[in-house]
C-alpha cells in the first residue's frame, strides 16, 4: 500500500472512528461501528480482487464514511423514506470521501472517480462499481444478515436475500455461497437462489 493511501485510510478510519455506536470485533472487542464495517469492507476486497484498483479501495473503505450523521429515523419509515435517505448518505459519503482525499493530495479526475462508486453509479456497466455492490452484499451477508433476519418471518428473509443477489456479479454469487454465515441465513440463501 502506497503512502498516500495509508494517509487517506487514516483519516477515514479516523473519521468513523468518532462513530458512537459500536459493536464487537473480531477479538470481541468494542470497535465503533462505522470503522468496523470500513474494514471489514477492505478485508473481503483485498480477498474478492486482490488486484482492485486505488480507488475502488478507497470507495470501498469510505462505503458507509460517518452514516451515523443521518440517522435513518431523520427520514419517514416508508419506501420511499429509506430511499430518500439512502441517496442523501451516499451524497454525503461521497463528498466526505472527496474531501479527505484533497487533504492527501489526490487529483480532482481521482476523487471524482471515487465519488462516482461512492454513489453507486454505473452498476452493472462499470466493473469497478460492481465489485463495490459485491462487497457491500458480501459484507452484509456474512456479517450483519443474521440479526436483520431476527424478528422477520421467512418470506421476508428470502426477499431481501432475492433483493441483495439480483445486485450481484456470477463472481459475487459464487462467493457468497461459501462465506462463513449463519446456518439460517445460509438456508434463507439457497432458498433465495432456488428461487
Amino acid at each position: 500500500m502506497n503512502n498516500r493511501l495509508e494517509d487517506v485510510f487514516g483519516l477515514i478510519d479516523e473519521a468513523n472512528g468518532r462513530d458512537p455506536g459500536a459493536e464487537p470485533g473480531p477479538d470481541g472487542v468494542s470497535v465503533p461501528t462505522a470503522l468496523l464495517y470500513g474494514q471489514r469492507m477492505s478485508e473481503r476486497l483485498d480477498v474478492f480482487d486482490p488486484a482492485a484498483s486505488e480507488e475502488l479501495r478507497i470507495a470501498c473503505r469510505a462505503q458507509h464514511l460517518e452514516r451515523w450523521r443521518l440517522p435513518r429515523s431523520d427520514y419517514p419509515m416508508t419506501r420511499a423514506g429509506y430511499h430518500a435517505w439512502r441517496n442523501e448518505q451516499k451524497k454525503r459519503h461521497a463528498e466526505r470521501v472527496a474531501d479527505l482525499m484533497a487533504q492527501t493530495s489526490y487529483d480532482a479526475d481521482t476523487r471524482e472517480r471515487v465519488a462516482s462508486l461512492v454513489r453507486k453509479e454505473g452498476i452493472k456497466r462499470d466493473a469497478d462499481a460492481q465489485t463495490l455492490e459485491d462487497i457491500a452484499c458480501l459484507v452484509f451477508l456474512e456479517h450483519y444478515a443474521a440479526e436483520f433476519a431476527t424478528g422477520r418471518d421467512e418470506e421476508q428473509i428470502i426477499d431481501i436475500l432475492q433483493k441483495t443477489l439480483r445486485k450481484m456479479s456470477a463472481k459475487g454469487h459464487e462467493v457468497a455461497l461459501k462465506l462463513p454465515m449463519h446456518e439460517a441465513v445460509k438456508a434463507a440463501l439457497g432458498r433465495a437462489i432456488a428461487g
